[in-house]
């Protein structure tokens, strides 16, 4: 997901995205290129030597006997929009939308008013919307099927912040030390907002209720899970490492089937420095040795990770030991203490999707680490699902998997459990000790890489087929992949145009140990993409660097853009957008346009599909917008589509 494109303005180095992977596990590009050569079936007419079977049918997927993509066969009905440079949103001629809780609306406590041109303080901000909205969920207040689609919870998370937006004039440093009030307000940017929302005719209106609050970069938080208690969380903060305070760089979403929110930690490690001695968890991870992103250590300790002596209850070395989770939060509780769920490991979290729950069985949650050649996970929990009930124990005891790829279109799932005895062989003949199953999830990345997982494109959201239970997977892009790997059936060394992804579960079963697998799509040019339909992109629906992710109940699967750079200044593609596939028909059209400089990321609709809400993160991005409504300062906010005729969204 996106973090700044422009220089940081604190002089730090950008590990974000970047590729730490030293392990030299066949990367996926080697696998594909195997299995394109394999499968070699040219495509005419538009100069690219791709394999049919690198996208493959919809049989392909399917289990013995199964229909591959039941459910809408119908077209979709709705005219695409062009690729558009505009500073505004774009939807088709058939639909409408209107803007609601940009960065700074008031949401709680004494509602402080945003103040244009970054006015605000960090007390106030702590009581407002944060800043670039992400992945978000929409959870139906309880009522009739009238009442749930009319009235919910909104809860979206802020991935980061802009300083240059965030301030009236940009970030203070007076003699190397930030301002302590504009470091505040940056912590209380970042985090997630509940909101209670009602429709009161055709507009969706702030309820200031019960529900509404504020989860910031500094709120009280508990730790759960395997590594609850490690001595590799001990802090000044928490002797214990039970407890700590704040979620930072939210990006994707999460949600369980017991209406609860999962916030998925993603690029924190740059938040932090450490100048003296670094532990394997620190440097697989990337924090900084000189400054960290935003310098907020020359302000508030705990983001130094320096060791000052023996004892890390003196210090915060272990801080960073306490962010690259997923934290779990109780959207109907504006009381409720936030969980980290240690169990489903630490690295770079995208997002997270469930598989199908089905009562009586085992639960599996699929995950993206989105740095280059990182990995994709599944967690399956050890007891089974129960409707109803909601015990800790399915986010907390359980195994992690890391995905390995075939080039036959097969993979399996590996074991990160120290009880396994594959993986215990495998840490021995590596020459890696792990004193614990909280110390293997501390080291997420190192125990894939011992494992032998398959490093990926920078594996970002997940979304599960809600006809077929197929799992899908944006890779976003490459610029890792050496051009040495390039050949007729695999052109692409890097890849700057990304793919998606998707795989089937040995039997149906989510807590298979296989599965079979192939590509959706190919983005990019027309010239140099394949569609879902296995044609090439066109003036419809041409796009690069998927991202966002989401399946509506209706089974049409809605895509999110991430470009950046010369790509979204002056490639074909315009600005970034959201498109919509049907995997049943394999049509794909381009739905929305967002304003300059923005990425569109985070889709929900009410549960009778008829309001979809689409969060534009960062306008202006690098300059050259005041969206929405011509501001000093450009704020993102969530964007509410609905049709003109009042139809269901996307049909």
């Amino acid at each position: 997901m996106t973090q700044p494109h422009a220089p940081i303005p604190y002089g730090e180095h950008d590990f974000d995205h970047e590729d730490s992977n030293r392990s030299g596990n066949p990367h996926f590009a080697d696998v594909l290129d195997v299995r394109l050569k394999r499968r070699r079936l040219l495509q005419g007419g538009i100069g690219l030597a791709v394999g049919l079977g690198l996208l493959g049918s919809a049989g392909a997927l399917a289990a013995p006997g199964k229909p591959a993509f039941p459910g809408r066969r119908s077209p979709l009905g709705f005219t695409a929009v062009p690729v558009g440079r505009g500073d505004d949103i774009i939807v088709p001629p058939e639909y409408t939308f209107s803007v609601i809780l940009p960065w700074g609306e008031p949401i709680a406590g004494r509602y402080p008013p945003y103040r244009d041109g970054g006015l605000n303080s960090g007390a106030e901000q702590e009581q407002q919307v944060g800043m670039h909205h992400d992945g978000m969920h929409f959870f139906p207040l309880r009522g009739d099927a009238l009442h749930r689609s009319s009235a919910g919870l909104l809860v979206m998370n802020h991935e980061y912040i802009d300083a240059l937006a965030l301030h009236p004039d940009g970030p203070v440093t007076r003699n190397g030390i930030r301002d302590a009030d504009q470091v505040r307000k940056e912590i209380a940017a970042h985090g997630v907002s509940v909101v209670e929302l009602r429709r009161r005719g055709t507009e969706w209106v702030t309820v200031r209720g019960r529900y509404n609050r504020r989860v910031t970069g500094a709120t009280p938080m508990t730790i759960a899970g395997p590594a609850r208690g490690h001595a590799k969380l001990r802090t000044r903060h928490s002797p214990e490492g039970t407890a700590t305070r704040g979620t930072l760089n939210n990006c994707a979403h999460g949600f369980t089937p017991w209406r609860t929110y999962l916030t998925c930690e993603e690029n924190w490690a740059g938040y932090f420095v450490n100048r003296g001695e670094r532990p394997r968890e620190h440097s697989r991870y990337g924090v900084a040795t000189g400054s960290g992103r935003y310098r907020w250590e020359t302000v508030e300790t705990r983001f130094d990770a320096t060791p000052h002596g023996d004892d890390p209850a003196l210090d915060f070395r272990n801080e960073p030991n306490h962010f690259g989770w997923i934290v779990e939060i109780d959207p109907f509780d504006a009381g409720s203490i936030p969980v980290k769920r240690t169990a489903l490991g630490r690295f770079a979290h995208e997002g997270l999707v469930f598989s199908q729950p089905r009562p009586g069985e085992r639960l599996a949650a699929y995950m993206g680490d989105d740095s280059q050649n990182e990995y994709i996970y599944k967690y399956v929990s050890r007891e089974s699902y129960t409707p109803g009930r909601a015990p800790g124990t399915l986010l907390d005891d359980g195994t992690l998997y890391v995905a390995r790829f075939h080039d036959d279109g097969h993979g399996e799932w590996l074991a990160l459990d120290l009880d396994d005895p594959t993986f215990a062989a495998a840490a021995r003949e590596a020459g890696v000790a792990f004193a614990d199953q909280g110390d293997v999830l501390i080291n997420t990345r190192l125990a894939a890489d011992i494992a032998g997982g398959t490093p990926m494109d920078r594996p970002e959201w997940g979304a599960v087929d809600p006809n077929t239970g197929a799992v899908y997977f944006t890779l976003t892009n490459n610029s890792a992949r050496s051009p040495d790997r390039v050949d007729e059936a695999n052109p692409r060394g890097p890849n700057p145009y990304g793919h998606i992804i998707r795989f089937d579960e040995q039997a149906g079963r989510s807590d298979a140990t296989a599965f079979t697998w192939d590509l959706f799509l190919l983005s990019g040019t027309a010239e140099d993409s394949l569609g879902p339909d296995l044609q090439p992109l066109d003036d419809d629906n041409i796009h690069a660097s998927p991202d966002g992710l989401w399946f509506d109940h209706n089974g049409l699967l809605w895509i999110q853009t991430d470009m950046s750079g010369s790509q979204l200044g002056s490639g074909p593609f315009g600005n970034n957008q959201m498109l919509v596939a049907n995997p049943a028909t394999g049509e794909l059209k381009r739905f929305l346009v967002g304003p300059n400089g923005c990425e569109v990321t985070g889709v929900v609709s009410t549960p009778d599909g008829r309001t979809l809400f689409v969060n534009i993160q960062h306008p202006g991005e690098g300059g050259g917008s005041g969206w929405p409504g011509n501001r000093l300062k450009p704020r993102s906010a969530t964007v509410v589509v609905t049709r003109r005729d009042g139809g269901i969204v996307g049909t």
